[in-house]
C-alpha cells in the first residue's frame, strides 16, 4: 500500500485564522489527503499549532492570561474550528509539547557536533520603553530594498526579502511603537547556513516535482546568498536552550527562535500521534526505518516557502541523520480581500469561525478550492462567492441530485428501477464520464486544485446535460422501460458525484451517500463509465435528501458586506 505523509503550514496560536490561511495550506492539504485515502493510500495528515515566540506572549498578556493557559485555550479553539471545516487531521499537535522540545534540542546538538552552530555576540535592538530586547518580528521599519514602510525585522512582506532588524530604516518597536531604541550586546547561537549553500542548492535541484513558484522562491534566496541565521532569542516562552542535558551556560534566559523549532514540529506532532495511538512515527520520518518509501507533501502559502526551501532543509541536511525530506512542496499565492490582504492583526476579512456562523463548511470549501490562488494572487469578493455557490453548488450539483432522486421517489417507488438497456445516449455518456474521471484524477494527483474543481464541475454539467436530453419525465409517458433505464443511470450519476465530490465537499458527499441504501460513499471511482453507472444494486432504496445548497440571496450579500466590509474601500 502506498504511503503518503501530508503536512500543512502550522497555524499560529494567536487567534482564529482567516480564509486566506485556510485556502493556502490546511484546506488543500485536506482535499489531497481525502483523495489519497479514497485511492487506497495509507495517509498520515499532520498539523499543529505554532505556539512559541513573542506574538504568543503579547497575545496572552493582552488577554490577561499566562502564556500556557492562553495557548491551551487557543489550541482547543483552532482544533474545534478545523473540525468544523472537516479538516481530517490524523493528528493536530502543539509545538509547545515535549516531543518538539526534545527534537529541537536534539537537532541543535547534532548541528553543533557537525560544526554548524556557532556562538556569536550580537548587537541587537533593545527597547528602553518596553524594557526588553525586541525579536526581529517585533522591530518594524522601512525596507532597505523596496522602501515598504511596514517591513518586519525578519522579512519584508512586500518584496519577500529576508531581513535583519539592523537593516531597517527608521526602526520602531512593534510592541509599543516606541522609537526609543538602542543597540546592546547579547549572545546567540547561529546556524551556519552559508556552509550548506551548495548542498541546499543540490537538494533543491533534485526536487523535480516542486511547482515553479516553490523553486523560484528557493532559488531567489540561494542566488542572493545564504546568510547565517540566529536560532535563539531573548524570550521566556519557547524551547529552552540546552547542552548536555542542562541549560546552556549564558543562555538560561533564552529560547530557540520560533522559526527554528516550528518546522521540527512536523516531526514532533508525529511523535505525539505515535505516543497517543501506538503508531510508529519513525517509519514516516526516518529513511533508515522505512520512510524512504513514503511520499511526503507539504502545503503552504508563499510567505512560508523560504523557510522550507532553505532553513528547514539546512536543519535536516546539516544533522547528517537519515531524515525524510519533502518530495513536493505545494505553495500557494495569496487569497486577497478585495485587492488588499486578509489580516489577522488588522482584523480584515472573514475568519474561519465567523464563516461557519454564516454558512456550512462546504460552501466555503468549494469556493476556496475552485478559486485557489495557485498561479497568481486571487481576490475574494462577496459577489464572486455568491455566483460560484449559486451556479456550481445550487444550480448544477444540488439541482441534479434533487431532481433525479425526487423523480425516483415519485415515479419509481423510491428504488433503483430495473428495465431497459443502455442506448446511444448512454454509450456517449459512459465515454464522457470515463474521460472526466480520468481528468479529475490526474488533476488531483498533480495537486492542481483549481483545475480539479473545474474537472469536477464539468462532470456535474455532463450529468445535467444527459438528464435534460434524456428527459425521463417525458419518456415515461410512452416508454416506461426506457424511462427506468434513464432514472437508473441518473441515480448512479448522483451516487458517483457524491464519491467524486467527497474530497472537496465531504459533508455534502455524506448526505448524497446517505440517500442510497447500503452506499457508504467510500473509494475512488475507476475511469470506467459503464461500470460506474451500473454500480447501484437494482431495487436499492433511495431517499431524496433535503436541499443540498440554498442559494445565497442579494440581501445576505448586503448584510455580510455591511458586517465584514467589501467593495472598493476594502483594502484601505
Amino acid at each position: 500500500m502506498p504511503r503518503t505523509l501530508i503536512t500543512s503550514a502550522l497555524p499560529y496560536i494567536n487567534g482564529i485564522k482567516h480564509l486566506g490561511n485556510l485556502a493556502g495550506s490546511q484546506l488543500p492539504a485536506d482535499v489531497y489527503a481525502r483523495f489519497k485515502r479514497a485511492r487506497g493510500d495509507e495517509v498520515l495528515l499532520i498539523c499543529a499549532t505554532d505556539e512559541h515566540g513573542t506574538p504568543a506572549e503579547l497575545a496572552a498578556a493582552a488577554a490577561g492570561q499566562d502564556v500556557r493557559t492562553y495557548c491551551d485555550e487557543q489550541h482547543a479553539l483552532q482544533k474545534r474550528v478545523g473540525d468544523g471545516f472537516g479538516l481530517s487531521w490524523d493528528w493536530f499537535g502543539r509545538s509547545s509539547n515535549p516531543p518538539n522540545h526534545r527534537l529541537t534540542q536534539h537537532f541543535c546538538e547534532a548541528l553543533e557536533q557537525n560544526g554548524l552552530i556557532e556562538e556569536r555576540v550580537d548587537r541587537m535592538i533593545y527597547s528602553l520603553d518596553d524594557g526588553r530586547f525586541l525579536p526581529d518580528r517585533y522591530v518594524e521599519g522601512t525596507c532597505p530594498h523596496c522602501a515598504f514602510p511596514k517591513a518586519r525585522g525578519d522579512q519584508c512582506d512586500n518584496c519577500g526579502r529576508l531581513l535583519d532588524p539592523m537593516d531597517l530604516i527608521d526602526p520602531y518597536s512593534a510592541v509599543s511603537g516606541s522609537k526609543n531604541l538602542e543597540v546592546r550586546d547579547t549572545r546567540h547561537l547561529y546556524l551556519l547556513q552559508s556552509k550548506l549553500a551548495d548542498r541546499i542548492r543540490a537538494w533543491l535541484d533534485s526536487k523535480t516535482d516542486f511547482p515553479a513558484l516553490t523553486k523560484s522562491i528557493g532559488y531567489k534566496h540561494l542566488d542572493e546568498g545564504l546568510i547565517d541565521r540566529g536560532i535563539t532569542r531573548d524570550l521566556a516562552w519557547g524551547v529552552p536552550v540546552m547542552k548536555d542535558g542542562a541549560p546552556r551556560p549564558g543562555f538560561e534566559r533564552k529560547v530557540f527562535y520560533v522559526w527554528f523549532d516550528a518546522p521540527i514540529e512536523y516531526i514532533g506532532a508525529t511523535v505525539e500521534w505515535s505516543e497517543a495511538t501506538g503508531g510508529n512515527w519513525e517509519r514516516w520520518w526516518r529513511t533508515d526505518k522505512g520512510a524512504d518509501e513514503v511520499r511526503y507533501v507539504e502545503f503552504m502559502g508563499k510567505d512560508n516557502v523560504a523557510f522550507h526551501t532553505v532553513s528547514f532543509p539546512a536543519t535536516l541536511l546539516g544533522s547528517e541523520e537519515p531524515w525524510k525530506s519533502v518530495d513536493v512542496l505545494k505553495s500557494f499565492n495569496w487569497l486577497n480581500w478585495y485587492g488588499g490582504k486578509f489580516s489577522t492583526s488588522g482584523k480584515r476579512g472573514v475568519f474561519m469561525d465567523a464563516a461557519l456562523e454564516l454558512l456550512p463548511a462546504d460552501y466555503w470549501r468549494w469556493y476556496l478550492t475552485a478559486n485557489a490562488p495557485e498561479s497568481a494572487d486571487s481576490p475574494f469578493t462577496w459577489e464572486q462567492f455568491q455566483n460560484t455557490v449559486n451556479s456550481d453548488l445550487a444550480n448544477v450539483l444540488g439541482n441534479f441530485v434533487n431532481r433525479i432522486l425526487k423523480f425516483a421517489e415519485t415515479r419509481f417507488d423510491g428504488v433503483v428501477p430495473a428495465g431497459g438497456e443502455p442506448g446511444e445516449l448512454e454509450t456517449k455518456l459512459f465515454k464522457d464520464i470515463a474521460a472526466g474521471i480520468e481528468a479529475l484524477t490526474a488533476s488531483l494527483e498533480g495537486m492542481t486544485f483549481r483545475k480539479a474543481a473545474q474537472d469536477l464541475r464539468d462532470l456535474w454539467v455532463t450529468g445535467n446535460g444527459y438528464l435534460t436530453e434524456a428527459a425521463p419525465w417525458t419518456v415515461i409517458k410512452t416508454d416506461p422501460e426506457r424511462a427506468a433505464m434513464i432514472v437508473r443511470t441518473g441515480l448512479n450519476l448522483a451516487s458517483l458525484f457524491g464519491r467524486l465530490s467527497a474530497p472537496f465537499i465531504p459533508f455534502t458527499a455524506a448526505h448524497i451517500a446517505g440517500a442510497f441504501e447500503g452506499d457508504d460513499g467510500a473509494g475512488w471511482p475507476q475511469a470506467d463509465g459503464a461500470a460506474e453507472l451500473s454500480r447501484l444494486k437494482l431495487g436499492c432504496k433511495v431517499t431524496a435528501p433535503p436541499v443540498l445548497f440554498a442559494k445565497i440571496e442579494d440581501a445576505q450579500v448586503a448584510e455580510w458586506t455591511a458586517r465584514f466590509g467589501g467593495g472598493e474601500d476594502a483594502s484601505a
